[in-house]
C-alpha cells in the first residue's frame, strides 16, 4: 500500500520492536534453549506457544511448519515457520502512476484498546514524515474521548475536526473530509467510539461511516486498522473477527506490548484472520509507536540475539 511510505522500522525501531518481543516469548525463549539440536522438543515448544496466547490453532500450524524445515536447530526452524507466518507479501499497485489524493486512516476497536492515543501518535508519525495529517474526534459516544484527542492534537500541533458529542460520527467524519479536501491535509486519521464486536447496531455503524468514506472520497485509500491491545490475550482473536466483518480490517495496531502482555496474540491474528500486525506500541511516547517489522519481531521472540 502507498501508507506503508511512512511506514518504514529504523534500526533504532527494529531494536526496540525485538526487545518488547523479546519481554513477551519468555516462554518460548526458554523452551528454545532446551532445544537447540536438529530435533527439538516439540512438545515444550508447542506448550509455550499456547502460553503466549498464539491459541491451538496457530501454535498447530507453526509445529507442523517449523518440522518440514530441513535441518537447523529448533529456533531456526521455528524462525523459518513463523517469518513465513509473520512476514506481508507486498500489495501490487493497481496504478504505479497515480498517486491518490486524499489518505485515510479509520481506527476500530473496543474501548480501553488504545485508541484514541494510537490516532495522536499515527499524526505525530506522519507529521514527523512531513505530512500535513488531520485528526478526527467521531467518538461522539464520549465526551472524555474528544476532550482527550483535542488536547493530544494540542500537544502534537496537528489540526483536529471534532464531532458533536451525542451526534452522529459519521457526520464529524462528513466535515473532516470536506476541511482535508480544501486545504489539502493527509492522511486523515479518524478515532472512532470503542464498540463491542457483539453489538449488531454499533457495528453497523461502521459500515456507514465506510460509505460515508466512500461516496466523499472515492478516489482516497483507505486503511481501516484494529486496535488490539496485547494484554488481551485470546479476545482479542474474536474482537478482530467481529470487527474484519464489519469495517473490512486491513491490519492490526498491536497496543501495550510493552505492558506486560503475551506477544502470541500477533500470531494468532495473522494465522486465524490473515491480518497483518502494521503498528505495535511499546511505551506512552509519541515515538513508541513503531512500524511492525517481521523480523525484528521474531527474532525478539525468539530471543535469536541472546
Amino acid at each position: 500500500m502507498k501508507l506503508a511510505f511512512w511506514r518504514k522500522s529504523s534500526n533504532e525501531e527494529k531494536s526496540s520492536i525485538s526487545a518488547a518481543a523479546t519481554s513477551s516469548g519468555g516462554g518460548i525463549i526458554q523452551a528454545l534453549r532446551r532445544s537447540l539440536t536438529p530435533e527439538p522438543d516439540w512438545s515444550s515448544l508447542e506448550s509455550a506457544l499456547i502460553h503466549s496466547d498464539a491459541g491451538t490453532s496457530a501454535t498447530a500450524a507453526l509445529i507442523n511448519a517449523a518440522r518440514e524445515v530441513q535441518g537447523g536447530t529448533g529456533r531456526e526452524r521455528l524462525h523459518t515457520a513463523l517469518l513465513a507466518l509473520m512476514g506481508e507479501e507486498p500489495k501490487a499497485s493497481t496504478s504505479s502512476d497515480v498517486e491518490p489524493t486524499q489518505h485515510v486512516v479509520l481506527l476500530v476497536g473496543v474501548n480501553g484498546a488504545g485508541k484514541t492515543t494510537s490516532a495522536a501518535k499515527l499524526a505525530a508519525r506522519a507529521k514527523a514524515a512531513s505530512l500535513q495529517p488531520l485528526l478526527v474526534a467521531a467518538d461522539t459516544f464520549r465526551a472524555a474521548a474528544i476532550e482527550q484527542l483535542r488536547l493530544l492534537s494540542i500537544r502534537e500541533e496537528v489540526p483536529i475536526v471534532e464531532g458533536r458529542s451525542g451526534g452522529d460520527p459519521s457526520a464529524a467524519i462528513h466535515d473532516a473530509l470536506t476541511h482535508a479536501s480544501a486545504k489539502g491535509l493527509s492522511p486523515v486519521i479518524i478515532d472512532t467510539a470503542g464498540r463491542m464486536q457483539t453489538k449488531a447496531g454499533l457495528m453497523d455503524e461502521l459500515t456507514k461511516m465506510r460509505r460515508v468514506i466512500q461516496k466523499l472520497a472515492p478516489a482516497a485509500e483507505v486503511e481501516v486498522l484494529l486496535v488490539i491491545d496485547a494484554t488481551a490475550g485470546q479476545n482479542g482473536l474474536s474482537q478482530a473477527s467481529g470487527f474484519n466483518r464489519a469495517a473490512g480490517v486491513d491490519g492490526v495496531i498491536l497496543t501495550k506490548l510493552d505492558a506486560g502482555a503475551r506477544g502470541g496474540i500477533a500470531l494468532a491474528v495473522r494465522r486465524e484472520l490473515g491480518l497483518p500486525v502494521r503498528w505495535v506500541g511499546v511505551g506512552e511516547r509519541s515515538s513508541d509507536l513503531l512500524p511492525f517489522d517481521a523480523e525484528a519481531f521474531v527474532s525478539g521472540l525468539l530471543g535469536d540475539a541472546a
